[in-house]
């Protein structure tokens, strides 16, 4: 699959602004909802507005509440974000061992995401 670098990503509101940060200092540009009062306040569809807007890819765990915003824009061929998805499945949520999250982030940002038309990706654990 072809990539291009440079990537840039918001984490959704799920995501601790620490795994943010910790991306950061690894040279990424990467925002997280929950360490910015105006994205917090934010609907799904509008952080998806704001990601688009920012040029930023969107991590999230919601597919269920993201997917359609996603394919309701391709529908009507409406510039939408990437979105980049994952779950608690391949990343448990614990606030006491982000590495393996932050790593894999890590990896996908340095290579870039998907190029168009390719919207979607999946961050998957390792095995």
């Amino acid at each position: 699959m072809s990539h291009m670098a440079g990537a840039r990503l918001v984490l959704d509101e799920m995501f601790s602004p620490a795994i943010a940060a910790a991306l950061r200092d690894l040279g990424h540009d990467v925002v997280a909802v929950a360490e910015r009062g105006e994205l917090r306040a934010m609907t799904d569809e509008e952080v998806s507005a704001w990601a688009t807007a920012q040029g930023r890819w969107l991590l999230t765990g919601n597919v269920k509440d993201f997917r359609p915003i996603l394919l309701r824009a391709l529908q009507t061929e409406t510039p939408a974000t990437g979105i980049l998805h994952t779950s608690s499945r391949a990343f448990p949520r614990s606030r006491k061992n982000p590495g393996p999250l932050i790593q894999s982030q890590h990896a996908w940002l340095r290579a870039g995401p998907p190029e168009a038309p390719i919207t979607e990706d999946w961050l998957l654990g390792t095995r």
